[in-house]
């Protein structure tokens, strides 16, 4: 059976400076969370995925403002920043920048980002794989938070996303509101920020190709070091989520996005007990039903999520699977 990779990772430095802007301070935060008084200051010190989520619930608990996750990430000082986020500032325009963090984010916290760009949008969603609950609503708004603010200090542009998407309800969401300079929308079936695609056009003021040929083998290797602890299917579907929208990857496209050859990565995931091709099966099952759910998607738009040439071919494709049409499923569903 394949092992899944260890529930343990670091809190960035950001997270204890941005406190001190926010009238908190580390010590008070890891006292209600429980969690040992040394973890702000120990660079080696790792927490799961729940104690990360206890830390978010202190912060909520210990503050009154309901967009305290929002307000934490503006008074965060970029250079205390994750190597991830700083990194995506020398990229060359905002989309290589968040790619960037999508890419290295694993490396300072337990959650996922996914980019898809479809039409004249594109989303930024969450995913916490491990997971027992549901995260924090203020962690949810640092994380959207933070890609705005990528995107206004690397740009130095206003960039206003066209909404956001929470699924939760009964939040007073005024200051999220204000400070993104778009419509809140709760009881969403995800949370996700929706994005004006041209926006991702807009070049990074601090691009600087030769500091990220110098960081990107570092960050690499560490990204590496983090997705070894994985089992290989772990990677190739971590990999196709993030590749799929708008293509059917390759194996030698994801072995690209892993740092491997396309032989090796055959090889490994026989050696595993499986097939290429069963894991994208898989891993378009567990997309298609999430993107079924959501009624603001037409069929046109999940074909292209899911890498289909085109709707008929999405139709037959799903047919198969389930043994009836899409359209048929989601009114079921």
């Amino acid at each position: 059976m394949a092992s899944r990779r260890p529930d343990r990772s670091k809190v960035a430095p950001a997270f204890w400076q941005g406190l001190g802007a926010v009238g908190l301070t580390p010590t008070a935060v890891l006292r209600h969370a429980r969690l040992p008084a040394t973890l702000a200051t120990d660079p080696r010190g790792q927490v799961t995925t729940a104690q990360y989520f206890a830390l978010w619930r202190s912060l909520e608990a210990l503050s009154p403002a309901p967009d305290i996750g929002m307000r934490l990430v503006v008074g965060m000082e970029p250079g205390t920043l994750p190597p991830a986020f700083l990194a995506a500032y020398y990229a060359r325009d905002l989309r290589e920048a968040l790619t960037r963090v999508a890419r290295f984010k694993a490396l300072c916290s337990p959650e996922e980002m996914i980019l898809e760009e479809n039409g004249a949008s594109a989303t930024i969603s969450l995913a916490w794989p491990l997971a027992g609950e549901d995260a924090p609503a203020a962690l949810v708004d640092a994380a959207f938070a933070s890609f705005v603010e990528l995107g206004r200090r690397g740009t130095r542009r206003v960039i206003r996303p066209l909404r956001l998407e929470l699924s939760g309800t009964g939040r007073n969401v005024s200051g999220q509101s204000d400070y993104l300079g778009c419509a809140v929308i709760q009881g969403a079936r995800r949370n996700a920020l929706i994005l004006h695609r041209a926006d991702l056009d807009a070049a990074m003021v601090s691009h600087n190709p030769e500091m990220l040929e110098a960081i990107d083998p570092h960050l690499a290797r560490q990204r590496q070091e983090h997705l070894s602890k994985a089992s290989v299917t772990e990677q190739v579907r971590w990999a196709l989520k993030r590749l799929l929208a708008g293509q059917t990857p390759d194996v030698g496209a994801v072995a690209q996005e892993l740092g491997l050859t396309a032989r090796t990565l055959q090889r490994r995931i026989t050696e595993e007990g499986g097939s290429f091709r069963r894991i994208l099966a898989d891993v378009r099952r567990e997309l298609v039903r999430q993107y079924l759910a959501d009624p603001a998607l037409d069929m046109n738009e999940v074909a292209y999520l899911l890498g289909y040439d085109d709707t008929n071919s999405f139709y037959r494709a799903f047919r198969s699977l389930e043994g009836t049409t899409p359209a048929r499923w989601r009114s079921l569903h």
